[in-house]
């Protein structure tokens, strides 16, 4: 038996609190509360569980299931047994799910039996998948010849006690798929060691306390939801999880009634608050930090959500699934550089390089490379596409990231984002950036949501184009957006055309899909 150091493990966030607060609530989650005590022995009864099946150091096991408490339990019962969690998005269809179970070589399905189609799916078509826990009926789910484990038994019949495991800081704790808003998916694959110094990093520039409430409506597939959990349990936190974003007032109901003061976001998610009729109304005074990340926030919306959050710091923050999370900006200097996504978190370097992976000084557009031990080992079973992104570092063996993002620094050396490398509009002869497009038509006050992207164009090379989704009973035409961009902009960054939508295309995680919309021109032209 290896000996452990405790807190170089993930799982040590759940066990060390439960040590030192075992009454306090971990978790509010479907209108009931847990303890730490509660959660430390839930899991550890699920480890048990999954190891009693045959679960080896290293094996990879999917979570199929809504945001609920059984997926917390999921997450430390996993790692507890010395295995790597991969939770995938209960949206997912199958063809998508059997895929990234194939990829992984997933042993083991932790769902809920109403998935049952993509339960029977996943056990005809991926090999390595050996068991299923189930939540819910487990009758209702049919099986195709492998075991299930109901989440009754478990609880009624396995062993309180933690088991012992050999698991040390290198091995491999988790999976994490991107969104895969272009091809298949990939898995961005972590360990302890990188998962520990990711959150470790957030929670010391987020001064993150035993005291704090954290309302987490992301989805946990989404590493910034994922995160959510792994900080709180560090911390010693109170963890609020919502199923998602589709109810805004349930949301600002919850902040109100926990007394909330922790509130991360993306750009969508603070678009929909920021409509809301009465949301000036609301006592959120609780509320001392939000952040954001996932795309960056419009100046105007920093602004309003100071003013719904007086007590507030605002967090903007820039991360990319690889390293899990790259930059934040000092609250205290967000009015100074309201679009800066400021420097590289603690315990990280940051820097900017040219074509030929050259350091570049401040105002040279360049790719941003990302050196620390938050780096993900790779992405799983994908030689290729790693020799694209990890290359060779400072030290002999290093390798550091090529974030694939395309930055430029100022003077004291803080970020701005200018756009992905496949996202940048050739119009013109011009390298035309999108978001600097969106941050001025953001400025149009009925503008509620916009997507800038490239149309092919026989004359310019590309055109550009915004679609935009207007705030409820405002309207603004198609002149008055191109006007406003002609007074803010170089001629050559002008929109040649505005649609208006209803919405647009979103991943789960709340990122806007340029892709689709790309797709739809292509789909029109032919």
């Amino acid at each position: 038996m290896i000996k452990r150091i405790k807190g170089t493990l993930l799982h040590d966030f759940l066990e060390l609190n439960a040590d030192r607060f075992p009454d306090k609530t971990a978790l509010v989650c479907d209108g009931q509360r847990y303890t730490y005590a509660q959660l430390n022995t839930m899991s550890n009864q699920l480890a048990n569980a999954l190891l009693s099946e045959g679960i080896e150091r290293g094996d990879r096991i999917a979570i199929f299931l809504d945001t609920s408490l059984q997926s917390v339990l999921s997450i430390f019962g996993i790692l507890k047994a010395g295995a790597a969690f991969v939770i995938i998005n209960q949206q997912t269809k199958s063809q998508k799910l059997c895929f990234i179970m194939n990829n992984c070589g997933a042993t083991g399905l932790i769902t809920h039996s109403k998935y049952r189609s993509q339960l029977k799916e996943a056990e005809e078509t991926v090999p390595s998948l050996r068991f299923a826990v189930l939540g819910g009926k487990a009758s209702d789910a049919q099986s195709a010849g492998i075991p299930h484990l109901p989440v009754e038994d478990i609880t009624d019949t396995c062993p309180v006690v933690p088991p012992d495991s050999d698991t040390i800081d290198l091995d491999l704790s988790a999976i994490i798929y991107t969104s895969g808003t272009t091809g298949f998916p990939k898995g961005a694959s972590f360990t302890h060691r990188s998962m520990v110094a990711a959150s470790s990093s957030i929670t010391t520039y987020l001064e993150n306390v035993e005291s704090d409430i954290i309302l987490n409506a992301l989805p946990l597939s989404f590493d910034y939801g994922l995160y959510q959990v792994l900080m709180s349990a560090q911390a010693g936190a109170t963890l609020v999880l919502e199923k998602s974003f589709v109810y805004p007032y349930q949301i600002v109901q919850a902040i109100e009634k926990e007394r909330v003061t922790g509130f991360p976001g993306v750009p969508t998610i603070f678009a929909i608050l920021l409509q809301l009729k009465d949301i000036r109304k609301r006592d959120f005074s609780s509320v001392r930090y939000v952040s954001n990340t996932a795309a960056a926030l419009p100046p105007r919306h920093i602004l309003e959500l100071k003013d719904i959050f007086p007590q507030a710091r605002i967090y903007s923050m820039y991360g990319v699934t690889e390293c899990k999370r790259v930059s934040y900006m000092p609250p205290e200097e967000l009015d100074e550089k309201p679009s800066s996504v400021g420097k590289g978190m603690p315990n990280e370097e940051v820097y900017i390089v040219d074509e030929n992976g050259q350091r570049v000084g401040p105002g040279v557009v360049g790719e941003l490379v990302v050196r620390g031990s938050n780096v993900m080992m790779g992405y799983w079973e994908m030689p290729e596409e790693n020799e694209k992104i990890l290359k060779p570092g400072k030290y002999p063996g290093e390798r550091v990231l090529y974030t694939g993002d395309l930055f430029r620094a100022d003077e004291d050396g803080y970020l701005y984002f200018v756009a992905r490398k496949d996202d940048i509009i050739k119009s013109r002869g011009e390298k035309v950036s999108p978001k600097e497009i969106e941050h001025v038509i953001y400025e149009l006050p009925q503008v509620l949501e916009t997507a800038v992207i490239g149309v092919d164009d026989e004359i310019l090379g590309q055109a550009i184009k915004a679609v935009i989704v207007l705030k409820d009973e405002m309207e603004i035409g198609e002149r008055d957006v191109i006007a406003h961009c002609g007074r803010n902009l170089e001629n050559f960054m002008v929109p040649k055309y505005v649609e208006f939508v209803s919405h647009l295309p979103k991943t789960a995680s709340g990122k806007i899909r340029k892709r689709d919309l790309m797709e739809n021109e292509k789909d029109c032209d032919g």
